[in-house]
């Protein structure tokens, strides 16, 4: 499957906001949008006002982007997510944050959740003591998401912990960094999750 290979910085300068791509980089005075907080290209700092469309389609973008998904994955989601009980734009967001490489992610496990994909792709964690390596695998609650013990001493693993040690795991999740191994103790809710964009704007874009 096709993935963005490009300069990752460019998508976060285009959402004016930081979508933490770059891993330990958007932590410090390095990070591109706070140097530069205008989007990419000679007509970057002259936009003109964003119609209803616009931002409807900024939404799903950034929504995109940070969680590193292509459309056709996104709107796969998306039609899981309206086949729920409940409020689409959420549950929108619930699947995304259940996805296994965003749950190494949140737990610290790596810098980035394009590293976190690398990591699960290349069978670095176990799912209740068994090898997953698929990104998308979605976890449930009680599900304990651990790195298999012949990759701890791992150089990746041991600086991504060493990095985010003191990097807040979000409640929904219960992280053990002496045996590098985390829980999911109940399903994200939507306080739960950090990502500031408008979902109903989503909702209403793929409603047309």
């Amino acid at each position: 499957m096709s993935r963005y290979t490009g300069p990752v910085c460019k998508l976060c300068r285009r959402e004016g906001r930081k979508l933490f791509l770059k891993g330990e980089r958007c932590y410090t005075e390095r990070c591109a949008v706070g140097r530069r907080n205008f989007p990419p290209g000679q007509h970057g700092q002259g936009r003109k006002k964003v119609s209803e469309y616009g931002l409807q389609l900024r939404a799903k973008q950034m929504a995109k982007r940070y969680y590193g998904l292509k459309e056709t994955q996104f709107k796969r989601y998306y039609i899981m997510a309206e086949n729920q009980a409940g409020v689409t734009g959420e549950n929108l967001l619930r699947l995304l944050e259940r996805r296994l490489d965003n749950i190494v992610y949140r737990l610290g496990f790596a810098n980035s959740r394009a590293s976190a994909r690398q990591m699960v792709t290349h069978g670095f964690f176990t799912v209740n003591g068994r090898k997953v390596n698929i990104p998308s695998y979605l976890c449930r609650e009680g599900d304990v998401v651990a790195v298999k013990e012949n990759k701890r001493e791992k150089a990746i693993v041991k600086q991504a912990v060493e990095d985010n040690e003191s990097r807040p795991v979000p409640k929904w999740l219960e992280v053990d960094r002496e045996n590098v191994q985390g829980k999911v103790v109940q399903m994200p809710n939507r306080e739960d999750i950090d990502l500031e964009v408008e979902e109903t704007l989503i909702v209403e874009l793929y409603s047309k």
